[in-house]
């Protein structure tokens, strides 16, 4: 066989205690690989293969491989095909003809002895193995769909339903330390091992003792942020929604100032105003949605405002959802305990004074408030045609923002829970959800996630009782401090790094998966697309309404964060969405409004949604750990970066010459080597090992060290469904098209660039390093 190279008579002593792992698992395929090649080649005779091994084996010094001349294969082997018996083969033992009658006899009598006590000795042999195996299960290692199956055919709706609720009245009156102390005793009830609670005192930004508030000059009339008046008694609202209406990490204080609409906060959008008005210390009324807020609030701050009101346009959401009085929180942290920026928050560690991250005021207000505030008619007219609020230029609006937030250490705790691998058990799926919210504040949305992950322990750990194991680790998160800017996994991350940095495989998130129940939509890395969209058409069923929804990757909300922009992790999360929402602005999410309970079970009512995204990510789980090849496709993320160089901007040339070269390179080693390897009769385990080295890192390559504030480190994730280009590329065109500046072009061509070229060096060292390091030793 062309590449039966490395066996286990062949390595040196000492080798990883993987490789005789890898041994049991290659042998347990062997048996569905030799069906499947009979099935493709009938006739095929077994003792022509030897003899065709040999032959090759035994001239290994001539079977170095021409790179440049090797075309991508089109066979599911790749150019491992077995190898054909040459009609001009010549034995090197050639069979000699009998001396006489006698010896032939004699030759048959004992052949025939031998395989007789050899057919005996197999049936002892099978009774007493049968007799000792009293499970059924595979073997750890073992890639195998139907036990998938049987895992997540015990995961159900109606168990979901009572893990939310359940979850739901443990989070009453519980600080997030006592919660998650009770949900670690749950996990460890349902057989989990292991698990521990991450405690991290960090700087979090929180509500004042009193709401705060928008008064307009001319009428000295005060308003609380969801439109009531001042004057009036405050309503008794279990969300303490009055309060929980505010920046976290806004500047404080208070300001007087003109109103200007600055719609979207786009650069056009801030360009325009800044040629009509005069916008120094302005407060800025800013929608929410089309670019990440963090980004817009650059521009106004860059531009000279000096407070901003932020709003959702109720034309922006579905219209069955009527958000016009509803306070929201946004946050203005991009990750992790802005006291201890890039380091954990451990006991010891130095602290910085940032309590606010922008010196920027910024308050929240609902949409009702924007209609009073500035006299504008109601959103939906008689025709139930939707009007975008605008206010007029024309118009003159001073008013009064008054922000008194307060920051305070906190402890935020981490639930973190491990499934060792069988095989592999320095390599890590990261399966995350959150738990709670915001200090006293009664949104509900995480316990969707959390009981799905929940229901996803339940039922891996009954296969567990039984015997088996995944090969690699599946290490099952619920996080802290996710509405403050995802504190907890940044800390628990960042704490972790180093391990991080070398172990983690991939990132499974069930971050808030119900926000609708039209269509659902996932969002993968390109390498992992073609796995998703498997399973997706696998799980889907009629009574969970399964419509075609577009598979991408565009920035997602959630404690992938870190993993992602920072560690350059292949990353997955299935969310169920309305309609509308997917064809509206993006970033419309981080607006985070109190979704109770009740709502959630309003939209799915009988926990389908949640079954269905539980078993679709429970699928992409198993899989990821337990197959000997990672199912990462390598063509995805070079198909993935010429999509994104789509376009008629100039500059391009170099970088689509690039983009070539490196689909060239991606293609060759998808075929020359990741196929290959999923034949166990051909696979090497140290081979594959290098292999799934050189499918984690990928991603890795296409991290760039600065971009605009709240776009994605990582550059194969692009800003919404309707932009198909690099976010920071797009971003720079944005800024040239307006004549603002060249460099920031420059600088964005650049990045992309040696992103891409990094990815091409990276494909051709593994090509080169499986060639030198392995071919030669044959």
């Amino acid at each position: 066989m062309a590449y039966q190279k490395v066996n286990a008579d062949q390595r040196a002593p000492g080798h990883s205690q993987y490789l005789d792992s890898d041994d049991l698992q290659a042998a347990a395929l062997d048996l569905e690989w030799d069906m499947e090649q009979e099935l493709e080649e009938p006739g095929f005779d077994r003792f022509q293969l030897d003899g065709a091994e040999n032959q090759n084996l035994g001239n290994s010094e001539t079977g170095d491989l021409d790179l440049d001349s090797i075309q991508p294969a089109t066979s599911p082997k790749g150019r491992f095909q077995r190898l054909q018996e040459d009609s001009g083969y010549v034995s090197r033992y050639p069979r000699t003809t009998p001396k006489n009658s006698h010896c032939s006899i004699f030759r048959f009598s004992k052949i025939f002895c031998t395989l007789t006590l050899l057919f005996i000795l197999g049936i002892v042999i099978g009774y007493y193995a049968h007799t000792k195996c009293p499970s059924q299960d595979p073997s750890p290692g073992m890639s195998d769909p139907h036990l998938y199956q049987d895992i997540l055919k015990e995961i159900k709706a109606e168990d979901i339903k009572k893990l939310f609720r359940h979850l739901i009245q443990l989070s009453k009156s519980e600080d997030d330390t006592e919660f998650a102390e009770k949900l670690k005793v749950q996990w460890t009830s349902h057989g989990l091992e292991e698990v521990q609670l991450f405690n991290y005192s960090v700087l979090l930004s929180l509500p004042g003792s009193s709401p705060n508030t928008v008064t307009l000059k001319d009428s000295s009339q005060c308003f609380y942020p969801n439109g009531q008046p001042c004057d009036q008694e405050p309503r008794k609202d279990p969300s303490q929604g009055l309060l929980y209406s505010y920046a976290a990490y806004s500047a404080r204080g208070t300001l007087e100032a003109e109103v200007i609409d600055v719609r979207y906060g786009t650069v056009e959008d801030v360009s325009q105003i800044r040629v009509m008005k005069n916008v120094t210390n302005r407060i800025a009324l800013l929608k929410i949605g089309k670019l990440p807020l963090l980004y817009k609030l650059s521009l106004l701050e860059k531009a000279g405002f000096g407070g901003i009101l932020l709003y959702v346009d109720p034309c922006d959401l579905p219209k069955t959802t009527n958000l016009s009085h509803s306070p929201f929180v946004v946050s203005l942290n991009p990750g992790g305990d802005p006291s201890t920026p890039g380091y954990p928050s451990i006991d010891g560690s130095s602290r910085e004074s940032r309590s606010d991250l922008t010196h920027l005021l910024v308050q929240p207000i609902s949409a009702s408030l924007v209609a009073r505030l500035f006299a504008l008619p109601k959103e939906r007219d008689q025709a139930d045609t939707c009007r975008p609020l605008q206010l007029s230029h024309d118009e003159i609006r001073i008013v009064t923002m008054k922000v008194q937030t307060v920051t305070e250490y906190k402890t935020l705790t981490n639930v973190v829970g491990y499934l060792k691998g069988a095989s592999f058990p320095d390599r890590y799926i990261i399966v995350g959800s959150h738990h709670q919210s915001l200090y006293g504040y009664n949104g509900q949305e995480w316990a969707s996630g959390t009981a799905i992950i929940t229901a996803f322990i339940q039922a891996l750990m009954l296969k567990v009782k039984r015997g088996w194991r995944p090969d690699r680790t599946i290490v099952l998160c619920s996080w802290g401090g996710t509405t403050f800017g995802n504190v907890g996994s940044y800390e628990w991350a960042e704490d972790f790094k180093k391990v991080l940095q070398k172990n983690v495989v991939a990132y499974v998130s069930l971050h808030n998966p119900i926000k609708g129940n039209s269509s659902l939509h996932p969002i993968a890395s390109p390498s992992l697309q073609q796995l998703v969209a498997e399973k997706k058409d696998f799980n889907c069923s009629w009574k969970t309404k399964c419509p075609e929804a577009n598979l991408s990757s565009v920035q997602m909300q959630g404690d992938g964060d870190f993993f992602i922009n920072h560690l350059g992790t292949p990353s997955v999360q299935v969310v169920y969405e309305d309609l509308k929402a997917l064809e509206g602005p993006s970033f419309l999410s981080e607006a985070l409004f109190p979704v109770r309970a009740a709502e959630i079970e309003e939209l799915d009512p009988f926990f389908n949604l949640h079954e269905t995204i539980a078993k679709l990510s429970g699928e992409v789980i198993l899989q990821i750990a337990s197959d000997p090849v990672l199912p990462f496709n390598a063509l995805d993320i070079a198909l993935e970066v010429q999509n994104s160089l789509k376009g008629d901007q100039p500059h391009m040339f170099q970088l689509l010459e690039m983009a070539s070269r490196l689909r060239d390179s991606a293609e060759l080693f998808q075929s020359d080597e990741m196929r290959p390897a999923n034949d166990p009769k051909e696979r090497a385990p140290i081979r594959v090992r290098m292999l799934n080295d050189i499918l984690q890192d990928l991603e890795k390559n296409f991290l760039v060290q600065q971009v605009p504030p709240g776009f994605y480190r990582n550059i194969l994730y692009r800003l919404d469904e309707k932009t198909h280009q690099f976010s920071i590329l797009h971003e720079a065109w944005e800024h040239e098209k307006l004549h603002l500046s060249n460099e920031t072009l420059r600088a964005a061509l650049s990045k992309v660039l040696n992103s891409i070229n990094s990815a091409q060096v990276y494909f051709k060292a593994g090509l080169d390093l499986f060639e030198s390091g392995l071919l030669g030793k044959n």
